[in-house]
């Protein structure tokens, strides 16, 4: 497809650890939850109340990958200060 050239910044990455990705990401699932609780009767009735379970689920699967996030930042930087 002929000669490009590809430049490539010399920038870091925001969030190398992800930890605060995980944070925003399991509190929207939280925020959703709490969100579609007015509507549990209404979301039974349509039979969509999975959607429910599944922002409570989101939330609970967020903070197993919180935990572990922060054990691999810990780790991280461990191993950043024996080197």
């Amino acid at each position: 497809m002929g000669n490009r050239t590809y430049i490539v910044a010399d920038v870091e990455p925001l969030d190398v650890d992800g930890v605060r990705t995980v944070e925003v990401g399991t509190a929207v699932w939280l925020v959703a939850f709490i969100a579609l609780l007015p509507f549990y009767g209404t979301l039974e009735e349509s039979g969509r109340l999975w959607w429910l379970w599944t922002c409570l689920a989101g939330f609970g699967l967020g903070l197993f990958g919180l935990e572990y996030c922060r054990r691999r930042r810990k780790v991280r930087a461990e191993m950043a200060a024996q080197q």
